[in-house]
């Protein structure tokens, strides 16, 4: 190895990513002395893909992310442009929210952010070298310089052996055209980390003042726009529209006709896709029945007329890009100013990693994001705000966190990616969690911010801002039950027509509540009782009088299966010794190693019979 610097850190974080940014931040705000390593310091918080946060379950994860004290939601409402609720026509537990970004100044604020940051270190240097002397990590980078370290994040996102396909050709890269990370892959084998290659890609980029606008659909955000963060009082208003288009029959024949020139079909790409985030050409194939694909025609910043084609990914050649897209309505003079391409990289198979995403055999090294084999934004930044907060605490000698499927969609993440791995691209979505009613992104702050204030990530004043609005839901629901309103003709023409029955009785206003078509709104006419409170907290009461039986079965599924999770396996137990066990059983619990029962009952391959025979042989070992 080269030269050895004198300096000491607690956490090293390898990318300045999404999962880098959370990680890095979350290690130095708990008194960890921190370094984050970038091939580029002006790729630091880049968004290579889509100009948004958010999303179907994602968002859930940024609200997570941000009641913990995390900044990817702050970030967002620093620099949005639009912000939409999805699934407003759908139950509260799938409500999600979007923000389409200015992706230059997220990056910009995040940056600033990392350079500002007590107790961190921002450095750009390629990281070429790894290993372990003495509990001690050392990272040599291309330079030459060593720094050492007592514990790593590894978050190298798509970087790490990056290769970028656009039909026949190819070429090592990193996103958007940045270098790639050539050799830190070949020092993650010798250390045995289980690595495999995957693939995403990314749409095409046109120039604004080249699309009609006039005949697409245009699709404004909400009024008012929600903001992410707990702490943004007002975001303002959305400052543009994304507009919608469609493919046609026209775009199907070019791209089946040149099918056989994508990488993707050609054999040139190794890598796993991402299964819920297909390229056009595969949508082509796949649904072959269908007559259209929906695109959504996106602003990339304020100060920038690139426009983002969401959903239009593809690694065709660029000129039957070009055919193609000009065949969409809108799209028919489009000036592309860049080509979408599909990326390949090294990444690791999650099962050798611990729930804390610490590697089972090697102390102190820790791995988030894509390279734990997910996909997103906001994926990544949750397994790194994790990863920082553990790497900060071993260092420190403290016990390590492990967030449950209870109490979070950064949990089910995780334990999703750690106990059943992925065969592709991890995406989080809605229907992953059992325990969605109670994971809803509105009260994020009810189930993580008293751990992000215990851990010291949530500052005192804000955590006595949390116990008010707390308070303030908890005295709402107390009153609804109590209110109760008087059979009157204004109430029952209320009543009629939200096309439910009229009251002949007094009725306590929880009772209609509980009533699927009223909400708060409706009857703010004949509640004189109602308070001033936030939006919010009105929100937040409706939902748990609305569906209190759900949410309280709901609660008890989560108390019976935290008794198997309190059932602890011990690490060195051998599986194949346990009689009764099916043989797929015993390999796979061999190769998890799950930490407890509850663990064990999600591997793939484990049945009821199996976590029987588990339970009867702990007892009979106890």
């Amino acid at each position: 190895m080269g030269t050895k610097t004198s300096k000491i850190y607690d956490v090293a974080v390898i990318g300045a990513g999404h999962a880098g940014i959370e990680a890095g931040l979350a290690a130095a705000r708990l008194g960890a002395k921190t370094a984050v390593f970038t091939i580029n310091m002006d790729a630091v918080g880049n968004c290579p893909c889509n100009p948004s946060i958010g999303g179907t379950a994602k968002g859930h994860l940024v609200r997570e992310i941000d009641a913990l004290g995390g900044e990817m939601g702050k970030t967002t409402d620093q620099c949005f442009i639009q912000s939409r609720m999805l699934n407003r026509g759908k139950g509260p537990a799938v409500h999600s929210l979007r923000a389409q970004i200015d992706r230059r100044e997220y990056a910009d604020i995040m940056k600033r952010k990392l350079e500002k940051q007590e107790n961190l270190e921002l450095r750009q240097a390629e990281i070429t070298d790894i290993e372990q002397k003495d509990g001690v990590w050392l990272l040599q980078t291309r330079n030459g310089m060593i720094y050492e370290s007592k514990t790593v994040v590894i978050a190298t996102g798509t970087f790490l052996g990056g290769r970028i396909f656009i039909g026949e050709v190819s070429y090592e890269s990193g996103p958007d055209g940045i270098f790639p990370a050539r050799f830190l892959g070949v020092a993650l084998k010798k250390l045995g980390l289980p690595l495999r290659r995957f693939k995403t890609g990314t749409p095409a980029r046109v120039l604004r003042r080249s699309i009609n606008l006039d005949v697409l659909e245009p699709q404004p955000g909400d009024t008012p726009p929600e903001p992410f963060s707990y702490e943004t009082e007002d975001l303002g208003d959305n400052k543009a529209d994304c507009y919608i288009s469609y493919t046609n029959d026209i775009t199907k024949e070019i791209i089946l006709k040149n099918i056989h020139r994508s990488a993707m079909y050609s054999g040139k790409i190794e890598g796993v896709g991402p299964r819920y985030c297909p390229s056009i050409e595969d949508k082509i194939v796949r649904f072959a029945d269908k007559p259209r694909h929906q695109l959504f025609i996106e602003p990339c910043g304020m100060n920038t007329e690139e426009m983002y084609l969401q959903g239009m990914s593809s690694s065709l050649p660029e000129e039957v890009q070009i055919e193609f897209y000009r065949s969409i309505k809108g799209l028919e003079n489009a000036h592309i100013t860049r080509p979408a391409y599909a990326i390949e990289y090294d990444c690791v198979d999650p099962t050798a990693m611990f729930a804390t995403l610490e590697f089972k055999t090697l102390q102190g090294l820790y791995g988030a994001g894509q390279f734990n084999g997910s996909s997103g934004y906001e994926e990544a930044a949750a397994q790194g705000l994790v990863a920082g907060i553990n790497a900060a605490r071993q260092a420190q000698g403290k016990e390590q966190i492990v967030f449950e499927r209870a109490n979070s969609y950064i949990g089910t993440l995780i334990d999703d990616l750690v106990t059943k791995g992925c065969s592709d691209p991890y995406r989080m979505m809605t229907s992953r969690s059992e325990y969605r009613l109670i994971l809803r992104q509105d009260n994020a702050d009810e189930r993580l911010t008293p751990l992000g204030f215990e851990l010291g990530l949530i500052t005192p004043e804000r955590y006595e801002k949390f116990k008010k609005s707390a308070e303030q839901k908890a005295n709402e629901i107390k009153r609804a039950e109590k209110t109760v309103l008087q059979p009157t003709e204004e109430l029952n023409k209320i009543i009629v027509s939200r096309e439910t029955s009229p009251v002949e009785q007094p009725v306590r206003l929880a009772d209609l509540l509980r009533r699927p078509q009223l909400s708060y709104d409706d009857l703010t006419a004949v509640d004189i009782t109602r308070p001033s409170l936030p939006k919010r907290i009105f929100e937040q009461a409706e939902i748990e009088i609305k569906y209190e039986g759900y949410i309280k079965k709901q609660q008890e599924a989560v108390a019976r299966a935290k008794k198997l999770e309190q059932k602890q396996l011990p690490q060195t137990t051998d599986y194949s010794q346990i009689k009764g066990l099916r043989l797929e059983a015993q390999e796979k619990l061999n190769k998890i190693k799950p930490q407890n029962i509850g663990q064990a009952s999600r591997v793939s391959g484990v049945t009821p019979a199996d976590v029987s025979v588990l339970l009867i042989w702990l007892s009979s070992r106890k």
